[in-house]
């Protein structure tokens, strides 16, 4: 493969990370409203997309006290991912 391809597809995969790292902050931020109709909206359509990926980290570290610390570690993980690839 040639450098511009290889640069292509790290780019690609990184970005593609990025933005499921906003998705993820996003959902973050609609579980806090819970209780109002927009963001019910936004869960119902994010929680599909980042849940499956939050559920591994939930079986690692179980909420505590109704607290979900699982996207900290699951943000931390995207992040590293993402520094390991673009070096």
């Amino acid at each position: 493969m040639n450098p511009t391809a290889t640069g292509l597809i790290t780019n690609t995969v990184v970005n593609f990370i990025n933005i499921y790292l906003v998705l993820i902050i996003i959902r973050i931020l609609l579980s806090w409203f819970q209780t109002t109709g927009w963001a019910q909206q936004g869960m119902a359509y994010l929680s599909p997309i980042t849940d499956p990926y939050l559920n591994i980290f939930r079986s690692v570290i179980p909420p505590l006290g109704g607290i979900d610390l699982s996207p900290i570690l699951a943000i931390l993980t995207l992040q590293l991912l993402t520094g390991l690839i673009s070096a």
